[in-house]
């Protein structure tokens, strides 16, 4: 979606949109707009629509009225952004390709608009590559917003708004691509020209390498696949030389059958999206160099597929960790935990980091707690958990905290090893965190984020359309922003 803006409308607009708050119907508009809208109850609820047509110059123009909600504090500019995702999924299709975004008597400030035009821009994405029989009315066909009259401030605000919009987008991108073309190798290509002349340093280690930094639970993962596993670093120096670096870690499976332990058929093709941690890790480091974010991340990714074929890991296998500590895999199908705990280790022994955050599609167990409305946070720190929440919170991208508790490390304790990949059905997603816990060097302080029910939509949402929602590039973007930058 292009945007850009003037400081008056085009001579012929088609399409014009205006912002209004609940119960301010701007008293300009012509008369049977102002009836109309009544009679249809139109209040400028967040995210309502109404629109006319009434002449102007001797045209007739599409004028659509958008609901920005109540001016009531921490939700306002939320409610814009639900403002301009409801324009966003009205006119995609539309057949208008320009809208005009009229704001020449709107009081929004530069991020209130800005978050009309995130809102825009998120909502009006959709994944069509490999769509070829649409018909004409299912195409997209809204593809630039002019804004008129923004207050003064506003394009340095949308520019950073824009970049992590780019992020998002990316991580749908990835997310979205059938498992046949996003694999541990093209992952890494298709990052590789995303960030190329964006500032961040990417490095890769091979399967040869990782055998020699002993990364047997990672490797046990991958060696069912005929697709070699990836280990892919990207890295934004942004910050104070010399300062540590926060890490973010990635689950990427990039298509999990299960393994021996495989999946029932029924659904098996949703885990071509198994990867939306790593994804989600990508698209925000993206989003952070576009906005040349003010701070030190490092963003890990682990990318393996998990397959059955004969050379494929066994339940009662044993494996070695990187971290010298030893895992009876009970169950092939919890692999994410697997393939994380080795990113873990290597990625604290490599970077030091005070803070290390992994993001994870990780248990079945998460969606049955949560549905999909939150993400589950997992974390050894009262305040990091804090800090986390309230970016999730104001990014949209919601978490709910979970407990960790010494009492649960018994259900994962294994006869013959360390410890066991899973424990009984009851509190799944628990354990699996208790699990990664015990990859967590003393003095860091770490978050798990099961993002199970999170990555992927059933149906449309407020900023996405049916499918790849891009969730946790707005929660890690804004958590670097307010504690890290801040």
């Amino acid at each position: 979606m292009k945007v850009t803006f003037a400081q008056a409308l085009p001579s012929s607009p088609r399409l014009v949109a205006r912002l209004v708050e609940t119960d301010k119907l701007p008293a300009d508009l012509p008369v049977a707009m102002l009836q109309g809208a009544e009679a249809s109850r139109f209040s400028g609820k967040a995210g309502q629509l109404f629109e006319g047509f009434v002449e102007s110059g001797g045209t007739v123009v599409r004028l659509a009225l958008a609901g920005a909600g109540k001016d009531n504090g921490s939700s306002r500019v939320t409610n814009f952004e639900k403002a301009g995702a409801a324009l966003a999924a009205r006119y995609l299709t539309s057949g208008e390709t320009v809208l005009a975004l009229d704001l020449t008597s709107s009081k929004a400030s530069p991020r209130e608009v800005a978050a009309v035009l995130l809102g825009l821009r998120l909502r009006s994405w959709r994944w069509d590559a490999y769509r070829t029989k649409l018909k004409e009315e299912q195409k997209k066909s809204l593809g630039e917003v002019v804004v008129v009259g923004a207050p003064e401030g506003t394009e340095a605000e949308w520019q950073a708004e824009a970049a992590v919009a780019t992020g998002v987008e990316f991580t749908r991108e990835l997310v979205a691509e059938p498992a046949n073309v996003i694999y541990p190798q093209s992952f890494v290509e298709r990052c590789q020209a995303r960030f190329a002349g964006s500032g961040v340093e990417i490095s890769v280690l091979d399967e040869d390498e990782m055998r020699q930094l002993g990364m047997g639970a990672l490797l046990g993962v991958a060696q069912g696949s005929a697709r070699a596993p990836k280990m892919l670093v990207i890295k934004w120096q942004g910050g104070k030389a010399g300062a540590k670096p926060v890490v973010f870690v990635g689950k990427g499976v990039t298509f999990d059958t299960g393994g021996i332990s495989i999946k029932p058929a029924a659904g098996m093709e949703d885990m071509k999206w198994d990867m939306g941690g790593a994804g989600a890790v990508a698209g925000a480091m993206l989003a952070l160099a576009g906005r040349k974010a003010k701070a030190n991340v490092i963003g890990v990714c682990g990318l393996v597929e998990n397959m059955p074929d004969g050379n494929a890991q066994r339940p009662g296998d044993v494996v070695t960790t990187m971290s010298g500590q030893t895992v009876e895999v009970i169950n092939t199908d919890a692999e994410g935990r697997l393939v994380l705990c080795d990113a873990m280790t290597w990625a604290q022994k490599e970077f030091s980091p005070k803070t290390m955050v992994d993001l994870a599609t990780l248990t079945g167990a998460m969606m049955i707690a949560l549905g999909v409305e939150h993400g589950g946070l997992f974390s050894n720190s009262d305040a990091l958990a804090d800090r986390l929440a309230a970016a999730g919170k104001a990014s949209g991208d919601k978490l709910w905290r979970f407990p960790l508790a010494p009492e649960y490390d018994k259900l994962i304790d294994s006869p013959i090893a360390d410890m066991k990949n899973v424990g009984p059905r009851l509190a799944g997603s628990i354990t699996a965190a208790q699990f990664l816990q015990r990859y967590v060097d003393e003095g860091v302080e770490w978050a798990h984020l099961d993002i199970a029910g999170m990555v992927w939509a059933d149906k449309p949402g407020a900023t996405w359309d049916k499918g790849a929602t891009g969730y946790g590039v707005r929660l890690i973007d804004t958590f670097v922003r307010d504690t890290v930058e801040g």
